[in-house]
């Protein structure tokens, strides 16, 4: 009976996680055309489980994982025309994706975002020391068009991934290059795009070459985008367009059980504005600021990955990963009717070491387990101008400068194979940080040593071959980072914030229950979770203001959370030609303060889902429409009635009409169009602080060589 509901629940509604099986000969070559060839017969092949990685650190079917996972594999983003990272996430299964402003995004999990949400790429992480937990704009520094995957495990993963996993992790996967002939080759891409609705124009060149053993590729992309235009009446938002300059490059190495890569990434974006601190919102008779820039933002990532199947009897793995990232986060500001003008640097040097092992005990046990070690530094400098005397003075940084954040870890999970039909996830963390906040020129210093322990348990029923009841249970942690002790100066909503001395780690208790099935044609699952969210850190009004008149605010450990919702998707294929895909999320969060006075809590995302149809006409014609939608959010909190980005009326509803067709001219040339919002719909997705495009044409052509 459950089943039968589950099935026509999914039907009426949702999207996530099956995916078709690549064949034999697409997996063999590079070669363009015969890439093609494959990709057009997909649709005649068996329907096979995704793999997943995040979820327990080593490749197992998504269905057989008791996490709650939703993949976004090659063939979905290879249809999208994204301009930032989370334009690819929008509609997926428990995914909500806020933005600020067209440069800047940010994925909602589980009605958690910012820092409480941990972002890896190619296995590292990309959270720094001054992630905010709060909207932001780092998600942005993945080039887009450089993503062979993108897997989101739902829900607290604190055990294998450490700090910040509380509301889940989003594991951005780039392609790796790859030859299995002893033939040297080398193929190339060239892509070319413009959106109507803020003329954008975005163009990528990338290659690949080698042979079995060795392959290197590499790419270019450059985004030049003008300001938006909203739907019907809502006209060009102005300020709000931005260029991004993106590069990467992979050497891939293997030899019998032996491999090695070398990845780097890079991305920049020169001058971002802070569109709504450049309007003046609801709420407010004037602007937050005349001048609001990031200028600029930048991320360098420099990754070596070094594997070893089988070294030793009891060893099936060995992985070592080494990596560097420096993120820059410079910014232009000049107050409202301010005559003074100040300039950031603000800087992220983050080094992490981690190693991996993985080994069978008998058939049924398996062990992952391995080691962490991320050292991050924070640099920052703040200096003024007065553009009315030409006064220059050096300001007390945003940061405390050189202050540190070190963290090392141990964790072990053991997978094990009660029966036949039952299969037990277990998994536990050691975790040490050495917070070190200088004392710079603020005469505030914090040195937090903290350590935490943490745990998992996850189980797998069998219930038939074809569907799996699956639960998980487990706790995850934030630890106050540098954004949490040292911010000190303006903040947007007209705060002033102040560093803090005295803070806890943020800790969740999450306990998740869900069904998967995955039919010949039909596939999907159902989730139902609750998260008790104890010690969140948080704004505290200290009921004085600054000279200028603004409040001043200080992060305390302020409030308890209780989160609450359902995830369902499902895919289902009609025939060879035929597949409907859909989505629903709903999240409820509500808010306890130390007086027991409760509130709804922040920027919780209102009901919202996409279902939309797949259409293959011919081997070289695709067709794909679907419509994304979003209830009204009313529920709103003191601090999302304050905030100028939020209607303090609620956000409303809307609905939005989507189509997509690809025409595969021939083997080497590509081209595809798409028409978003096609009624036009005047609309602001919650919690965002600018208007989603109106109608948008966008067309795409790419050439294989």
């Amino acid at each position: 009976m459950l089943v039968a509901v589950l099935g026509s629940l999914a039907l009426a509604g949702p999207a996530a996680v099956w995916a078709q099986a690549q064949t034999a000969e697409e997996k063999s070559t590079t070669d363009p055309q015969r890439q093609s060839k494959a990709a057009s017969q997909r649709l005649a092949t068996t329907i096979l489980d995704e793999i997943t990685v995040t979820a327990t650190r080593e490749e197992r079917t998504s269905f057989d994982v008791p996490n709650a996972v939703t993949v976004v594999d090659h063939e979905q983003i290879e249809r999208q025309s994204p301009e930032t990272f989370s334009d690819l996430l929008r509609g997926e299964t428990g995914v909500y994706v806020q933005q600020t402003t067209p440069g800047q995004s940010a994925p909602i999990v589980r009605g958690l975002i910012g820092s409480s949400v941990l972002m890896l790429v190619d296995g590292m992480r990309l959270n720094t020391s001054f992630f905010r937990s709060s909207p932001n704009q780092y998600f942005a520094f993945v080039d887009p068009y450089n993503i062979e995957r993108i897997e989101i495990v739902r829900g607290t993963s604190s055990t294998l991934y450490g700090s910040d996993a509380i509301g889940g992790v989003v594991h951005v996967i780039t392609p790796v290059p790859h030859f299995d002939s002893d033939e040297w080759q080398l193929h190339g891409r060239a892509l070319g795009q413009f959106s109507s609705a803020d003329l954008a124009g975005i163009t990528r060149a990338s290659f690949e070459g080698g042979r079995r053993g060795i392959a290197m590729s590499g790419g270019v992309t450059y985004q030049g985008i003008d300001d938006l235009r909203g739907g019907r009446s809502t006209g060009t938002q102005k300020p709000s367009g931005f260029d991004v300059y993106s590069a990467d490059g992979k050497l891939f190495l293997e030899h019998e059980a032996h491999d090695l890569l070398v990845n780097m990434q890079y991305l920049r974006q020169p001058k971002t504005p802070r569109f709504d601190e450049l309007v003046a919102g609801f709420g407010r008779d004037e602007p937050g600021a005349s001048v609001f820039f990031f200028e600029p933002n930048d991320r360098l990532f420099v990754h070596g990955r070094y594997r070893w199947s089988q070294p030793l009897p009891f060893l099936d793995h060995l992985q070592f990963n080494v990596a560097f990232q420096e993120i820059n986060d410079d910014r232009r500001n000049r107050g409202f009717d301010s005559p003074n003008f100040d300039r950031e640097r603000n800087r992220s040097r983050l080094i992490g070491l981690t190693m991996q092992m993985a080994s069978h005990w008998r058939e049924w046990m398996f062990l992952t387990y391995g080691g962490e070690i991320y050292l991050d530094e924070v640099d920052s400098k703040r200096r003024r101008r007065n553009v009315e005397t030409g006064e220059k003075s050096v300001l007390q940084g945003r940061f405390a400068d050189g202050s540190t954040l070190d963290s090392f870890a141990f964790y072990v999970q053991n997978e094990i194979h009660l029966h036949p039909r039952l299969t037990a996830i277990l998994g536990g963390r050691f975790s040490y940080f050495d917070v070190d906040v200088a004392e710079a020129d603020r005469e505030v210093g914090v040195n937090l040593n903290i350590d935490d322990f943490t745990g998992n348990a996850g189980l797998v029923f069998r219930l038939t071959p074809a569907i799996n009841l699956v639960t998980n249970f487990g706790r995850g942690f934030r630890v106050p980072n540098i954004f949490d002790l040292s911010t000190l100066g303006p903040r947007p909503g007209n705060r002033f914030n102040i560093p803090s001395t005295d803070l806890s780690p943020e800790e969740i208790l999450t306990v998740d229950a869900g069904v998967k099935w995955q039919f010949a044609r039909f596939s999907g699952e159902f989730f139902a979770f609750y998260s008790d969210y104890n010690d969140k850190i948080d704004d505290l009004f200290t009921g004085q203001q600054t000279e200028d008149g603004r409040d001043i605010v200080q992060s305390t450990n302020l409030n308890n959370v209780t989160l609450a919702g359902i995830e369902l998707g499902s895919r289902y294929r009609f025939s060879d030609r035929l597949e409907l895909f859909n989505s629903l999320t709903f999240t409820w969060g509500e808010e306890e303060f130390r007086n027991s006075r409760t509130r709804p809590a922040d920027r919780v995302p209102p009901v919202n889902g996409r279902l939309g149809m797949f259409y293959r006409y011919s081997q070289r014609i695709w067709i794909e429409s679907f419509v994304r939608f979003a209830a009204a959010q009313d529920r709103l909190s003191a601090r999302d009635l304050a905030d100028a980005r939020i209607d303090p009326d609620g956000t409303p509803g809307w609905v939005t009409a989507n189509f997509r067709i690809g025409w595969e001219v021939h083997g080497r040339l590509q081209v595809r169009f798409a028409l978003e919002n096609l009624w036009d719909e005047s609309y602001r997705e919650h919690g965002s602080g600018i208007n989603a495009p109106g109608i948008n044409a966008i067309v795409s052509v790419e050439t294989r060589f």
